[in-house]
């Protein structure tokens, strides 16, 4: 389970970095608020994970309008919280206008497209709110998959909320023009 914790300081990016590097079995996040969020991560999720980073990644070496990210990479977003997506996508040129330093680091930029995937020990809700932060600070689309459930939520800046119940394929044009996720291998793991 998820453990968020209110610190008598707010955690700064190197102690984030440095609590990921001593303790690789867990993933540190800090909402904007400036709580610790703690998550263990199962062998389960990372199989799940990596079957959606393939597709990801195979739709974007074709397309070549963007690059793929995994799960070790941070976002510092605009509101100072600072997330790790299961999956995200960054527009070719976003990624470009950051220099070889900027892109070597906590990446200080929010995804175009962000992925989650409700792990056992995740709560829902605390996933739908970072749905709506990744939304409020410039992606242009967010992604909660839940394989417990077997649905899809799908956020867009100015609208509510796509629920999508057991789909097998779900497209994800505009935003990631020509992207047909597969979920089934995904619910399956």
């Amino acid at each position: 389970m998820a453990i968020t914790l209110t610190l008598t300081h707010r955690v700064t990016d190197e102690e984030l970095l440095e609590l990921s590097e001593r303790n690789p079995e867990y993933q540190f996040e800090r909402t904007a608020r400036g709580e610790l969020i703690v998550t263990p991560t199962s062998g389960q999720s990372g199989h799940r994970e990596a079957r959606l980073i393939r597709q990801l990644d195979m739709w974007a070496d074709g397309e070549g309008h963007g690059l793929v990210l995994n799960a070790t990479t941070g976002f510092k977003l605009p509101d100072g919280s600072f997330f790790v997506p299961d999956a995200a996508w960054v527009k070719r040129e976003r990624w470009e206008a950051l220099s070889a330093e900027q892109r070597d680091e906590i990446l200080s930029i929010s995804p175009d497209a962000a992925f989650e995937i409700r792990a056992k020990s995740s709560r829902p809700a605390d996933l739908r709110h970072k749905m709506r932060a990744y939304l409020a600070n410039g992606a242009r689309i967010a992604i909660l998959i839940d394989p417990y459930e077997r649905t899809v939520e799908v956020y867009r800046p100015g609208r509510e909320p796509q629920t999508h119940r057991d789909p097998s394929t779900f497209a994800l044009d505009p935003e990631l023009p020509g992207f047909i996720l597969d979920l089934e291998p995904i619910f399956a793991s």
